[in-house]
């Protein structure tokens, strides 16, 4: 009879055990989003020229064309989901999204939370400012100064590590942000250097006075923390895209009317930065 207890409170335990695992698992493999038929791709939507939607309602930009590749070699249809900045590693850890493809810098914090695929680009921080005030170096800005960042970005990061005298004007929105930037409401506003280069490119009276402000980093997809068979596959997609130059062809679309042909090569990276 003990026996019998016995084996009894062992299998129960393991099936909690594995009830247990089964409910911290939020992720869809490979193979369950080819028998979905369909991709939950997390995207920008204001984040022009890299993810945005157009006049047409239609996703456009740097990542979404990436995306939407990924979806033809997967088979499936995608569902292209907004997000921003702050909310990028929560819509993977709820698995609200499969893939992230939202100008996603690579970390080591980040890289706790979510697993990042081989990078598709270089990036680093860069800060724009009115012509009026050109901030050239952070030791320009004085106590009364405020500086504009996105809310879970990495520039939001490095200032409170390295300069935590400068007082912040946070928003979880880019349009929010350069509409203070716009209003003056701050001395200079602090990003992607990808991101600024491009405002100060498409709006008069602003300069990237600062072009890079820190380490040089890379941005890549990322996947829910474990999700392996995903993360695999995009890796072997990133490798393989790298015959035809296609994150190239993908700058080209999206990046140059934008950022012209000067800055292809330094941004672009083909097959993970592993090949030529």
């Amino acid at each position: 009879m003990k026996k019998i207890i016995a084996v009894i409170v062992t299998l129960v335990l393991t099936l909690s055990l594995l009830a247990i695992a089964s409910a911290d698992v939020v992720y869809r493999t490979l193979d369950e989003i080819r028998s979905s038929g369909t991709i939950n791709i997390g995207v920008f939507s204001d984040k022009n020229p890299f993810g945005y939607v157009d006049e047409n309602g239609e996703y456009q930009g740097y990542d979404v064309y990436f995306a939407r590749r990924i979806g033809e070699d997967l088979g499936v249809k995608i569902n292209f989901v907004s997000t921003e900045a702050a909310n990028r590693v929560e819509y993977l850890e709820t698995g609200k999204v499969d893939i992230v493809l939202a100008n996603f810098t690579v970390t080591p914090e980040r890289a706790e939370k979510v697993d990042f695929a081989l990078p598709y680009m270089n990036v680093a921080l860069g800060v724009v400012s009115p012509d009026s005030r050109v901030i050239t170096d952070l030791s320009q800005l004085t106590a009364d100064d405020l500086v504009i960042v996105i809310t879970g970005t990495t520039a939001e990061d490095y200032l409170i590590k390295n300069n935590p005298e400068i007082h912040l004007q946070k928003f979880d929105t880019y349009a929010n942000a350069k509409t203070a930037l716009e209003n003056g409401s701050a001395a200079a506003w602090a990003n992607d250097n990808t991101e600024v280069i491009a405002y100060a490119l498409q709006n008069e009276g602003y300069t990237v006075g600062i072009p890079s402000l820190g380490s040089q980093d890379t941005i890549a997809p990322a996947v829910s923390k474990g999700n392996e068979t995903l993360l695999n596959w995009i890796n072997e997609e990133i490798r393989s895209l790298a015959s035809e130059q296609f994150f190239h062809k993908d700058y080209e679309a999206t990046l140059t009317e934008t950022y012209g042909v000067d800055y292809e090569d330094s941004l672009v990276l083909e097959g993970g930065g592993l090949t030529e």
